[in-house]
């Protein structure tokens, strides 16, 4: 009888102490923990061992004292004879060659050896018939962008040559109707040969757009002046773009549009063009942006997701997106969301950055406007400094463009945006938030750590403060913000 009640009560302490044990609690992920998850979660691509050289299908390197042969068929027929022979890699050798537009397939990665330049010819008639494209987030037939794939999977371009548009303002630069770029009355462009951007194809693609004409009826020709993209990878899966050297593009540089699992690395972009972004992610998911050098004539990094009908149309946002260690230099902002945001941004880690130059006019920006819609939150940035930038280091701005002939009354939302530690040197304005009239849709907007010493406010702009405000915003906070070696704790502390 005793031996089995001292077993019962072993037993009852023993269930005590299992009830008892403290549960271990997990740490709520941080959004720094966040992007190394997107990061791990990108498929990386991968490729069979045979190679094709471009060489041995015809290409010849460009001679001086040789009339030009163009290499594009020679390319395009190794790519395909490489994708139908289960993939690999199609180099172009060490020498330069001068080519027309350029089709990506499947399991195809095309590589530039280190002394490799391809130089791509600025004859238009190349770049037609068009293809299904974007242009400026409305969808539409456009030039041939000079890099193309569509629904392709598994493919990169790599290696240390060097990709050159030769985009002058002798050529398609000039197509922007801005007599700075070389444009004079009776030459094609956007904006007609008049001029006017009221009337031109450009203005044509947006009244498209608002009218939802069919894409298959919105078709531009050589005549349109309509400029292509460098690199257009339209529905891609599982992309590289590693290490080239990128230079004077038409038009946008980089333009990932509907794709998926995209890194973008060691790659150097030099393009002073006009509408020259360097990298334009459209509603893209689990992308890597790192270790690349962006000298711009527009936007360095400008992340999309369509504009207004077209945009609403396919709702799709970009989100998941991460930029680290990359250097910023001449560019209309830093990293942008807008303007063309339609379907709205979720998930953008920026961290350990560097940007400085006297024509870099914003470090971080959003523009948007409400011919938009679309929700833009949880953007997390830290670890930038800033030499120089024009402007200012953050500018949310829901009222860009505020002359566009559209439908509004689609107020956009920005929400959750996050700087920590972030250091500029000189700048006009630490802070710009252009909010809206009838609606509080700027929130949630947090600094911490950051020092912006050099600022000086323009005086005929908000009032000569160094935080600049119009319409409504609310949850504005600021923790241990120095600007000029005064604390600041919100905007209204600002006289």
């Amino acid at each position: 009888m005793k031996k089995t009640l001292v077993l019962v009560l072993v037993s009852m302490l023993m269930s005590a102490s299992v009830v008892a044990k403290p549960k271990k609690t997990q740490m709520p992920k941080t959004p720094w923990m966040e992007a190394d998850s997107i990061v791990n979660a990108i498929r990386r691509t991968s490729f069979p061992d045979k190679v094709y050289n471009i060489s041995d299908f015809g290409a010849k390197a460009f001679r001086p004292d040789a009339p030009v042969s163009l290499a594009h068929d020679a390319i395009n027929l190794a790519i395909t004879v490489c994708n139908q022979n289960g993939g690999g890699t199609v180099v172009i050798p060490d020498s330069t060659y001068v080519t027309g537009p350029i089709t990506l397939l499947s399991n195809v990665r095309l590589h530039l050896s280190d002394g490799a330049r391809l130089n791509f010819s600025t004859t238009q008639s190349l770049y037609f018939p068009g293809v299904l494209t974007r242009w400026e987030g409305i969808d539409c037939y456009n030039a041939r962008p000079l890099i193309y794939a569509y629904g392709a999977e598994n493919i990169a371009i790599t290696g240390k040559g060097v990709l050159d548009a030769q985009g002058s303002n002798s050529n398609w630069w000039a197509m922007c109707g801005s007599p700075r770029f070389g444009w004079k009355p009776g030459m094609i462009s956007q904006s007609g040969t008049d001029g006017d951007r009221t009337k031109g194809p450009r203005a044509k693609l947006l009244e498209w757009g608002e009218r939802q004409v069919p894409v298959h009826e919105r078709v531009f020709g050589p005549e349109d002046g309509m400029r292509p993209q460098f690199v257009n990878l339209y529905r891609c899966h599982t992309v590289l773009i590693e290490d080239v050297t990128l230079r004077n593009s038409p038009f946008w540089v980089l333009h990932p549009l509907f794709c998926d699992d995209l890194i973008v690395r060691g790659v150097k972009i030099y393009n002073e063009g006009p509408n020259g972004d360097g990298c334009d992610p459209e509603s893209c998911n689990r992308v890597l942006i790192e270790d690349c050098v962006f000298h711009t004539g527009d936007d360095c990094i400008a992340i999309k997701s369509g504009r207004n009908m077209d945009g609403r149309k396919w709702d799709t946002p970009s989100q998941n997106i991460v930029v680290r260690r990359c250097s910023m230099e001449d560019g209309h902002g830093g990293v942008v969301v807008g303007s063309e945001i339609s379907g709205g941004y979720r998930n953008l880690y920026v961290e350990d950055c560097v940007m400085d130059s006297p024509e870099l006019e914003r470090v971080i920006r959003i523009k948007t406007n409400s011919c938009r819609s679309g929700i833009i939150e949880n953007i997390y940035v830290r670890n930038v400094k800033v030499g120089r930038c024009k402007e200012a280091v953050l500018r949310i701005n829901l009222n860009y463009e505020p002359k566009e002939q559209c439908q509004r009354g689609n107020n956009p939302i920005v929400r959750n945006v996050n700087l920590e530690n972030v250091t500029c040197q000189e700048s006009q304005f630490g802070v710009i938030l252009n909010g809206l009239e009838d609606a509080c849709n700027i929130y949630d907007i947090n600094l911490k750590d950051c020092q912006f010493e050099g600022v000086k406010p323009n005086k005929k702009k908000f009032g000569g403060e160094v935080i600049g405000k119009e319409g409504k915003y609310r949850n504005i906070k600021f923790e241990n913000l120095i600007i000029n070696g005064e604390k600041i704790s919100s905007p209204e502390d600002v006289k």
